[in-house]
């Protein structure tokens, strides 16, 4: 288990300078909302251990240049647990950062609700799953950082309902604390590794990488951009393939470039999501924010393998965060079609491919999109943006893969390459159908 920092210690791990905000009055009565026996005497050993006055810590700052709203957790002060005047901070913190348009950082460190305040505690949660809301139809950002412990109401609201989720090594992360959990649970299943693992959680950072990386994304994040994003340059080949059995093979290459050499060429750097926040997580898919010649492009991209449902989900909430913080869009297009074994069945596969295709239709920030190897089926088109997209020499689109479509169609595999010429799936059939452009300059 991590050594537990202070809030004042998390703070100036991740901070330029830090302006505490003021504090919300309250009239509080003896010992509580509820009358709890010592409440008052609990409140001030915990005072006197830590230095504050409450279990959180709300103020302005510079993290790597780029101004915050930062609230940050002090689990010395009764565990950091959520009361009412915890929840007077945290509205105040939210209330301020959409005054001045001001992203939200939470360094989080809670087990939870207080006892000694009973349900007028618990119900705090609600106030700041609101707080949240409102600052997200404001359209900026709230990222949180999961430090050790976050569990109980504190991880279920501030932050799984962040936008990025990031979290310290071996920090204990999970909605049930250690004092609650069956007593055969597996320890392990309740931290910050796995919370990645399970697409909960975005990245597992190092202390002495936290600052730059919340730098990175605040840059990112923060700076939105009405032009779409310019369609890559085709990395491959340049002439155009000959018969659509020919547009396969190239597209089926291990040697053709893939999406990680276009992220490489296209992003000066580039920060990666992960996760559907439903339990899964696709390495078929990469998602993330990226510095394209001084602007913010955010990116999903297929990397050739079948696309599992985790990795549909992750694309879609990437696409609805871009547009929400008001931030172009580039896919590229490439798998063979969405995985189609029983376990992706019981996924939701069909559900998570309709739910990109609402994402992508509904978006009003511009999407770009670039065929860049296999298009096969709507497992390809639910990442294509309609009227907006590119195919590169390497590609091809088709309503299935060419096998089986004669398959389909009770065609001798001798069939198969006469097929793919019929179904006019090479980049310069789809200009000619006018499903996709060639001309990437």
């Amino acid at each position: 288990m991590p050594e537990r920092s202070s809030a004042r210690s998390a703070i100036a791990l991740v901070t330029d300078d830090f302006t505490e905000l003021p504090h919300p009055a309250r009239q509080t009565k003896p010992d509580g909302p509820l009358a709890w026996d010592g409440y008052d005497v609990l409140r001030a050993r915990a005072a006197d251990r830590t230095g504050e006055d409450e279990s959180v810590v709300c103020g302005t700052a510079r993290i790597e240049g780029t101004p915050a709203v930062l609230i940050a957790f002090e689990f010395g002060f009764l565990g950091g647990s959520l009361g009412e005047r915890t929840g007077d901070r945290l509205e105040a913190a939210h209330t301020h950062a959409r005054e001045h348009r001001l992203p939200v950082v939470a360094l989080i460190a809670t087990g939870g609700s207080r006892m000694q305040e009973g349900m007028v505690a618990l119900t705090q949660l609600q106030g700041v799953a609101r707080q949240s809301a409102l600052t997200r139809e404001a359209g900026l950002p709230q990222l949180a950082v999961l430090r050790d412990p976050t569990t109980g109401g504190g991880w279920a609201t501030l932050g799984a309902g962040a936008d990025v989720i990031l979290a310290l090594p071996g920090a204990q992360v999970g909605f049930a604390g250690s004092r609650v959990r069956p007593a055969d649970a597996d320890p392990a299943a309740y931290t910050a590794e796995a919370q990645v693992a399970a697409g909960a959680a975005d990245a597992v950072v190092r202390p002495e990488e936290l600052r730059p990386t919340l730098g990175r994304w605040l840059g990112l994040l923060g700076a939105p951009s009405t032009e779409p994003a310019p369609a890559p340059r085709p990395l491959g080949a340049t002439d155009l393939p000959a018969s659509g059995w020919a547009a396969v093979q190239r597209a089926r290459s291990p040697q053709r470039p893939r999406a990680h050499h276009y992220l490489d060429a296209y992003f000066a750097h580039r920060v990666a999501i992960s996760g559907d926040r439903c339990g899964g997580t696709d390495d078929g898919v990469l998602c993330g924010f990226g510095a394209h010649q001084g602007r913010t492009v955010a990116y999903a991209a297929q990397t050739g393998a079948a696309t599992r449902p985790a990795g549909y989900r992750t694309a879609a909430r990437l696409i609805r965060l871009a547009d929400r913080l008001g931030i172009p869009v580039l896919t590229l297009v490439d798998t063979p079609g969405a995985a189609n074994d029983a376990e992706a069945e019981r996924q939701g596969v069909g559900a998570a491919i309709a739910d990109l295709f609402d994402a992508v239709a509904s978006a009003r920030t511009p999407i770009t999109s670039l065929v860049i190897g296999e298009g096969g089926s709507g497992g390809a088109l639910a990442l294509a943006a309609p009227g907006n997209t590119w195919a590169s020499p390497d590609s091809y689109f088709s309503v299935i893969a060419p096998e089986l479509a004669a398959a389909i169609l009770k065609r001798p595999p001798q069939e198969v390459e006469s097929t793919a010429d019929q179904l006019r799936i090479r980049p310069q059939d789809l200009a000619e159908l006018g499903i996709a452009r060639t001309d990437v300059r």
